[in-house]
């Protein structure tokens, strides 16, 4: 449908059994969180906050929380979407079939921004910062924050609407040491579009006009967070998708989103920066405390009876993990024809997104070399460790199947393929002194860590062993060890101390399994963890833990190591360092007194007694 706005939205929602109100006062701090946490885990409804204590506005979340929901949302428009975006990858296709794709080119036609509408729904008020649900989503928070934004900035050097960026970056509202009502801090990467209007401008010594969206129809939100192919606009995008103009003016030299339920203006000088942070964030740990900018607020706007959209993020699945398969069922052929030889990549959401990718790729360099071993399979994985978000993974799994029957979305299977297939001796790669994730702590500083590529291919060289070989039973200085998967064992010692200890450690084990490796040969991955239990519970807990605390460069050992040429490999299993270390943050944790204040929401009588 095309919705005019985000009470449109939820209406239709409702009336279709797929929201709820919840009529109670609820705190904004904590308390709204902790009820969304639940109701999501619940695979719940979308929710509408109609009393936030503090607040004349109301709130809603869980609007995207299942993908068939969103598919509900988008159901008239999410074919066009996939053509337009299949065509602008493959414009081949588009002529090979020009008539079975003139709808796709009219809808992105029909859908260009529309500058100047008559009405303007969000003028109707202004507003203060404060005056917003003040919602902070868990304990260790620095204070209140926008989690659904749309960060509108322009090109200094080409202003306007088509060549502008809109993005999904985190908007501290208040806390640290921001002026209430007058400052707000802004959370990116320099690299993002923003960062890059931001270094544009900063070079001209002018401040960048940024305005963040928040609400209006579902579109709009998707659109923020959409990896779109080079020359697609996301306000475009947003207009195809939501069967409807992203309808925009002009205000104080500022661009107004006029659909929105709220937008904030404001501007970012030049070397202007304060503490943002700390703030639970989708690793399922805190992001800390760190200088970012700041943008001076200029005017606040509401419209009529807003809503205030939040969502909630820890570790997964969350909400935004129905946003990702959302993005893949629209993208999936996408990412494939950027990347030649490609087939499939799949961003691992149980390990927190960014640190975990597997992908299947072609090897055609076979019959040039004596053995199926990985060649193009390495070029590939270069390309993608270069593409967009791709370039944020830490560890990068790729192999080549001739039976085409493996997909990268069954992990368990996919990683029994390939380590059926590794020779540790040969196919592991690692990049140092690189940049990762600026939510990842693993690393040696903000922003700095490694990356590593497992490139597998041939023929089987190993089965993988179903219960815990003898010979890892018998390492002194472990206290528990586990079986995990097939090939995977969890090996619990005392916890990190230091980096030299750490070595010393595994200096022990590696001289107690040297040379025993004929009793390893179906052992190819051991996990060093802080709890064999937690990690061996389910493929869920082995996939966080394992690949989110483990910086590769640091981290990663093997049993009769050698380097060789400047490659590192191993002649036994590999060993991946999972325990939490001194410079790691701390994971986000529920508040047990908040959970305990919600439960009067969901007894009998309360608004979610249904769930």
């Amino acid at each position: 449908m095309a919705y005019q706005s985000m009470e449109e939205c939820l209406l239709d929602l409702e009336k279709n059994g797929q929201l709820v109100r919840i009529k109670e006062e609820v705190d904004p701090h904590l308390e709204m969180a902790a009820i969304h946490l639940r109701v999501y885990e619940q695979q719940g409804p979308a929710l509408l906050f109609e009393n936030v204590k503090g607040s004349r506005f109301r709130a809603a979340s869980n609007i995207f929380g299942t993908l068939n929901r969103s598919r509900f949302i988008f159901r008239e428009t999410l074919r066009s979407v996939q053509q337009i975006i299949v065509l602008k990858n493959d414009p081949v296709k588009a002529l090979k079939n020009p008539f079975g794709n003139v709808g796709a080119a009219l809808a992105a036609i029909k859908a260009l921004p529309m500058k100047n509408p008559g009405n303007k729904p969000v003028l109707q008020q202004e507003i203060r910062v404060s005056d917003i649900p003040q919602i902070q989503h868990w304990p260790m928070d620095g204070g209140a924050f926008v989690t659904l934004p749309q960060v509108y900035t322009e090109d200094i050097d080409k202003p306007g609407i088509m060549h502008a960026n809109l993005g999904m970056y985190r908007i501290q509202l208040s806390g640290n040491e921001y002026i209430p009502d007058k400052e707000v801090g802004l959370h990116y990467q320099l690299h993002r579009g923003i960062g890059i209007h931001q270094t544009k401008a900063n070079s001209k010594g002018q401040p960048l006009k940024v305005s963040v969206f928040a609400g209006g129809p579902p579109s709009h939100t998707v659109s923020a967070v959409m990896p779109l192919p080079e020359g697609i606009s996301e306000m475009t995008f947003a207009g195809v998708l939501g069967g409807r103009r992203f309808r925009y003016s002009y205000e104080d030299g500022f661009c107004i989103s006029t659909d929105a339920d709220f937008v904030i203006t404001g501007e970012v000088y030049p070397g202007d920066n304060k503490p943002e942070g700390p703030f639970g964030d989708h690793l399922g740990y805190y992001s800390l405390k760190h200088p970012f900018p700041v943008m001076r607020v200029h005017k606040v706007y509401a419209r009529k009876n807003a809503i205030w959209p939040f969502t909630v993020v820890g570790r997964p699945p969350q909400e935004d993990t129905s946003f990702g398969q959302l993005i893949h069922e629209m993208t999936g052929a996408a990412i494939p024809q950027e990347v030649p030889g490609l087939k499939e990549v799949h961003a691992v959401d149980a390990a927190g997104v960014h640190p975990l990718l597997l992908a299947i790729g072609s090897e055609r360099y076979t019959p040039y070399t004596p053995t199926k071993q990985p060649a193009e399979l390495l070029t590939i994985a270069n390309h993608v460790l270069g593409t967009g978000q791709l370039s944020l993974a830490k560890f990068l799994f790729i192999t080549a199947d001739d039976s085409n029957r493996l997909t990268t979305h069954n992990v368990e299977e996919y990683l029994q393929f390939v380590l059926k297939r590794i020779n540790t001796s040969r196919d592991i790669h690692f990049y140092t002194n690189t940049t990762i994730d600026t939510l990842d702590y693993s690393g040696t500083g903000l922003n700095t860590g490694s990356k590593v590529v497992f490139a597998a291919y041939g023929e089987e060289i190993r089965s993988l062993c179903s219960e815990v070989p003898q010979v890892i039973k018998d390492l002194t200085g472990i206290t528990d060890v586990k079986w995990v998967m097939p090939g995977i064992v969890a090996i619990q010692t005392s916890g990190y101390s230091t980096e030299h200890d750490a070595h010393a450690t595994i200096q022990k084990m590696d001289e107690q399994l040297k040379n025993r490796l004929d009793n390893l040969q179906d052992l190819p991955l051991i996990i060093w963890c802080d709890d064999a239990g937690f990690i061996a519970a389910n493929l869920r807990n082995f996939l966080w833990v394992s690949f989110t605390r483990c910086n590769p460069s640091h981290d990663i050992y093997g049993i009769d190591s050698f380097i060789s040429h400047k490659h590192w490999g191993c002649n036994g299993p590999i060993v991946i360092d999972a325990r939490i270390k001194p410079h790691h943050a701390p994971p986000v944790e529920t508040d047990a007194a908040t959970e305990k204040k919600i439960d009067r929401i969901f007894a009998k009588g309360g608004s979610l007694s249904a769930l």
